[in-house]
C-alpha cells in the first residue's frame, strides 16, 4: 500500500515538474516576441520610419539627414543566399535520405548517419573559415569575381543545411508503413518505382517540413554566411556578385550603434522581420504536417 501511494506521489510530482516546464517554455517564448516586438517597432512609432519604405527602398544611410533605413538589399540578399542553398541541398540530401533507408544495406547507414551526426556538430564558424580558405579563392581563380559572392554563401549554406534536412527526411521515409513497400513489389513495380511513385509520395509532407526546415536554418545563419558573401549594399545581378544578408548587418552593426537610436532601433526591426518570417515557417510546417496527417486518414 504504501508502495503504491509513493508511485502515486512520484508520479504527480513527475507531471508538476513536466507542467512547470512547459509553462516555463512558453512564458520565455512569448517574452522573447514581446521583447523584439517592442524594440523593433520603435522604429515606426518613435522614429517615424515609414513600414513601406523600410521594406521596400534599397537606401541604407540610418545616420544621414534625413535617415534613409530601407532593408530591401539585406532581404533580397538573405532570400537569395539562402534560396540557392536550399536547391544545392534539398536534392542531395533527400537523395541520401533515400539511399539510407531504402537502399543502403544497415551496414552502411551505420557508417553514414554518425557522419551526418558529425556534420550537426561542426560550429558555423568553421564552416565559414573553411569556405574564407578555400571555396572563395576557388572561386576567384577558377570562375571568376572577387570570390566572395552570393554562389560562396549558397554553397556553405547548403552544407550547413544538408544534415537537418537529411536527417528530418529519413525519419519521413522510415514512418512509412512497410505494407506500402511489400504491395507495390508484390504488383511488379521495380524497387525504383516504389521509391519514385509510392514511398517519396507518401513521405512528401515530411520531406517538406525538413525543406523548410533548412531553408529556416539558412535565413537564420550569420557568421559562416558573413565571412563569405562579401558584404556589400546592393541587390546582386549574379551569382558572383557580393551580397548582403539581414542576419549579417545585425551581427556588424549592433555593437556599433547606441540604445535607442534610430541606428540602433531598425536593426532591432530586422531582428523583428527575421522573426516572423521564423513564426511563418512554423505556421507552414504545422500546416504541412496537418494536411499529411489527414490523407494518412483518408
Amino acid at each position: 500500500m504504501d508502495t503504491l501511494k509513493a508511485k502515486k506521489r512520484n508520479e504527480a510530482f513527475g507531471r508538476f515538474i513536466t507542467f512547470l516546464c512547459a509553462i516555463l517554455v512558453i512564458i520565455v517564448t512569448f517574452s522573447l516576441v514581446i521583447f523584439i516586438a517592442s524594440k523593433g517597432l520603435k522604429t515606426f512609432v518613435k522614429d517615424g520610419v515609414s513600414p513601406i519604405e523600410f521594406l521596400t527602398s534599397t537606401k541604407w544611410m540610418p545616420e544621414a539627414s534625413p535617415p534613409r533605413v530601407g532593408a530591401l538589399v539585406f532581404i533580397i540578399g538573405s532570400l537569395a543566399v539562402a534560396g540557392l542553398g536550399i536547391v544545392i541541398s534539398a536534392p542531395l540530401s533527400v537523395a541520401s535520405a533515400i539511399f539510407m533507408v531504402d537502399i543502403a544495406p544497415s551496414w552502411g547507414q551505420r557508417m553514414l548517419q554518425p557522419v551526418i551526426e558529425l556534420f550537426v556538430g561542426i560550429p558555423s564558424v568553421v564552416y565559414g573559415w573553411i569556405g574564407l580558405s578555400l571555396l572563395v579563392p576557388f572561386i576567384r581563380n577558377s570562375i571568376g569575381g572577387l570570390g566572395f559572392s552570393l554562389l560562396a554563401g549558397g554553397l556553405v549554406l547548403a552544407v550547413m543545411m544538408y544534415p537537418t534536412i537529411t536527417s528530418v527526411a529519413c525519419d519521413a521515409l522510415r514512418a512509412i508503413p512497410g505494407e506500402l513497400n511489400e504491395a507495390s513489389l508484390a504488383l511488379g513495380a521495380t524497387r525504383w518505382q516504389t521509391i519514385y511513385k509510392v514511398l517519396l509520395p507518401a513521405a512528401m509532407p515530411g520531406v517538406l517540413t525538413a525543406i523548410i526546415l533548412g531553408l529556416a536554418r539558412g535565413l537564420g545563419e550569420a557568421l559562416a554566411v558573413q565571412m563569405v558573401i562579401g558584404n556589400a549594399m546592393k541587390i546582386p545581378s549574379s551569382l558572383l556578385d557580393p551580397v548582403h544578408t539581414m542576419t549579417s548587418i545585425i551581427t556588424m552593426e549592433m555593437g556599433n550603434t547606441a540604445m535607442n537610436t534610430l541606428p540602433n532601433d531598425v536593426l532591432w526591426s530586422i531582428a523583428l522581420l527575421l522573426l516572423l518570417i521564423s513564426l511563418a515557417f512554423i505556421v507552414l510546417i504545422r500546416y504541412i504536417g496537418k494536411r499529411g496527417s489527414m490523407s494518412n486518414e483518408r
